[in-house]
């Protein structure tokens, strides 16, 4: 029961029709993706355009633990560019966030902080500061390059938990969804070996790509401002253009062959067991005129001045407090500290990443202008530092793993009904061998099948193909139900082999319920209506005015479409098992009392999906249902025993009704049923067959 409701506290709590009524007209959320727990929403006014924003809880994606343990959920909505619409608080337990009267900020403080996320990009790095909207760096809400938050004074680690679910959530959804750089498409990260391998000098670090180095001249420098409000503003680059602006270095700690070169082991010991969270530590220097941080810096923050971005992501890079001195083989540095980002956060310490330099020049002396500019220095450590694990299984063939029981036991059936109707003589010609082994299939097809498996083929399929081809998006969402797509595929080739019937007659749940209630009906002598031959055939064409309307309304109306699916009952009777709202169940079980009058109603006259099966079985090749010359001239046997009226009078079978039940095959092959073979073994002489089809 505890990890039941453990479960349940870090699941998403609010429903689609929720989320649609904080957006309101002109958007419509459309139904949550598979690949990430996110809400499309799309724009009546854009609809050319696809989704304009996506809204997801952060729980679903980063349930990282408060400070008092239990995770906080936020609904958060980005653009299609990645900037933040809005961020809402669903639920926090934080103690400092409680009521005044229990001693806390109340929520007030917390609802005002989230708010500043409104406008923003998580393409800016971001810099949460108390009082930052008046700091002096001049790097509000409104200027410069960076995202910068106002924070709470006696709030400190619940906002940066806070910042932390927030940034990861958004970037999770902008690398799935966005066109950002996915780490995941590369495996789990890489976890730095424990081991020292070596002993490297400083020099040597430089060269085999442990340490990064970056280095600007005042040259250099002067380039990044020509043509904006700050060229010609420094008046000590013009005057010494080739004297040393920048000089920045970057190595990652973790790794203890870097880690203890660069801190020696008594600051590598002192840095580690500080490093109680297992945060990835970063060594971050600099030399020349320009510092990473300046006097007035606050240990414990991000810097203004020095960020780090990984897949087209900012993280949140915080200074720990640690200042190493004595960093062997280096040169004189102003200023030399440790910066690190969250185990959580969903980094790739192995890979690429990218230390961004903003530099700001002021010109003008009251209320100057600020301009700002931006330089990377790239770094990736040296992959033999790490161990890789493998990578995980898509999450589609995880989901084939975990029905492997399932698929095993529909495949097998697959094999036995497919022996069956190909060699359909020794289970048809008795009659009662035939009706067990019909019967049986069913009902392992309307329960096991059809109720457990939740293997029931639907229309839905196909207007949703139709949807995403109109979108232009790809099926792979189809993978995530390797039971249906099993189906699918077997039932693509028996079109070939047998046409519609075999689906229609022995695959479909809904079809074998009416079935059943047909057979019943009939023991408990219901009477049957009769529809004359034609009517009936005119009658069968609803099937594909349904469809016809369904695929319309999939192209051209979307969200009518599905409201008209509905007149399919799959849904109603198997996939929920009745347990829905009253008026759907009601029409399935008006659609299974008409087949108790008239055999199996719904399939002949309305099933859309019964008129793609149609369709799909013009492709069969084989005749294979035999006849000979004299079925329909004179003898109507066969047509007498048909139950859907799938033999014409002239004995020539209609495939497109047929739902091979092998009533027909028993009656061919049966000498004490066939009245062919009976009046020519009562006149003596022997029947010569001349079998039409195969």
């Amino acid at each position: 029961m505890e990890l039941l409701a453990l479960q349940s506290a870090r699941a998403g709590t609010l429903s689609r029709d929720e989320i649609q009524r904080r957006f309101g007209v002109p958007y419509q959320v459309e139904e949550k993706l598979t690949d990430v727990p996110a809400w499309p929403v799309t724009s009546s006014l854009e609809k050319e355009v696809g989704p304009v924003a996506y809204a997801f809880e952060s729980i679903d994606i980063a349930p990282l633990p408060g400070f008092e343990g239990s995770p906080m959920n936020f609904l958060i909505t980005i653009d299609r560019k990645g900037n933040f619409m809005g961020v809402e608080i669903l639920q926090q337990r934080e103690p400092v966030f409680t009521f005044r009267d229990l001693g806390g900020l109340g929520d007030t403080p917390l609802r005002e902080f989230i708010a500043q996320y409104a406008g923003k990009s998580i393409n800016q790095p971001f810099v949460i500061a108390l009082d930052a909207a008046r700091n002096h760096t001049g790097m509000t809400a409104n200027r410069g390059t960076h995202a910068t938050l106002d924070g709470i004074s006696k709030a400190t680690t619940s906002v940066r938990i806070i910042h932390q679910t927030v940034l990861t959530s958004a970037l999770e959804v902008a690398r799935a969804r966005l066109g950002f750089a996915d780490r995941t498409k590369r495996g789990p990260p890489g976890k730095p070996l424990p081991e020292v391998f070596e002993r490297p000098s400083f020099a040597q670090m430089l060269d085999r790509g442990m340490v990064g180095r970056l280095r600007l001249s005042n040259r250099d420098v002067e380039k990044l401002f020509a043509g904006t409000e700050g060229a010609n503003a420094d008046e000590e680059a013009l005057a010494h253009p080739d004297e040393l602006y920048v000089d920045l270095y970057v190595a990652y700690l973790n790794a203890p062959t870097i880690g203890r070169a660069i801190l020696g082991d008594e600051q590598y010991q002192a840095a580690m067991e500080r490093n109680f969270d297992n945060r990835h530590l970063w060594w971050i220097a600099s030399a020349g005129r320009f510092r990473i941080v300046d006097d007035d810096f606050t240990p414990g923050t991000q810097s203004p001045r020095v960020a780090m971005a990984q897949d087209g992501g900012f993280l949140d890079f915080r200074d720990q407090g640690f200042d190493p001195v004595g960093i062997a083989g280096a040169p004189e540095l102003n200023s030399s500290r440790l910066f690190g980002v969250a185990a959580d956060a969903n980094i790739d310490p192995a890979q690429a990443l990218d230390i961004v330099l903003t530099v700001t020049r002021a010109k003008g002396m009251i209320l100057p202008t600020l301009t700002h500019q931006q330089v990377k220095l790239a770094y990736q450590p040296p992959s033999q530092l790490f161990v890789y694990p493998p990578k995980p299984l898509p999450e589609w063939l995880l989901a084939w793993k975990s029905r492997w029981p399932d698929l095993a036991i529909i495949s097998l059936s697959l094999l036995m009904l497919s022996v069956v109707l190909a060699k359909p003589r020794w289970i048809s010609v008795n009659p009662r061998r035939l009706r067990n082994f019909r019967l049986a299939f069913l009902a392992y097809t309307l329960g096991y099948l059809g109720w457990y498996a939740q293997g029931q083929l639907s229309i839905v399929q196909i207007t949703g193909a139709v949807k995403t081809l109109k979108s232009g998006l790809g099926f792979s969402a189809y993978l995530y139900d390797p039971v249906s797509l099993l189906l699918i595929g077997f039932t693509l080739v028996s079109f070939i082999a047998w046409g519609r019937g075999t689906f229609c007659g022995w695959l479909c749940p809904f079809g074998a319920l009416q079935e059943f209630i047909g057979l019943v009906a009939r023991k408990l002598r219901f009477p049957q209506l009769n529809i004359r031959p034609k009517l009936a055939k005119r009658l069968e064409w609803g099937r594909y005015a349904v469809l016809a309307a369904l695929l319309l309304a999939a192209f051209f109306a979307p969200e009518v479409g599905v409201s008209l699916n509905e007149v399919e009952p799959f849904k109603t009777s198997i996939t929920v098992a009745f347990n829905r709202g009253w008026p759907y169940v009601a029409y399935a079980l008006l659609l299974l009392a008409a087949g108790a009058f008239y055999y199996k109603f719904f399939c002949r006259f309305i099933c859309p999906l019964g008129a793609v099966m149609s369709l799909g079985g013009k492709l069969r090749r084989p005749d294979w249902l035999t006849r000979r010359s004299e079925c329909g001239k004179p003898c109507q046997r066969c047509k007498v025993v048909c139950n859907y009226d799938a033999i014409e009078p002239s004995g020539e079978i209609r495939y497109d009704a047929c739902f091979q039940c092998l009533d027909c095959v028993g009656v061919f092959h049966d000498a004490q049923r066939c009245v062919p073979v009976m009046l020519y073994e009562k006149k003596g002489k022997v029947l010569v067959p001349k079998v039409q089809g195969a």
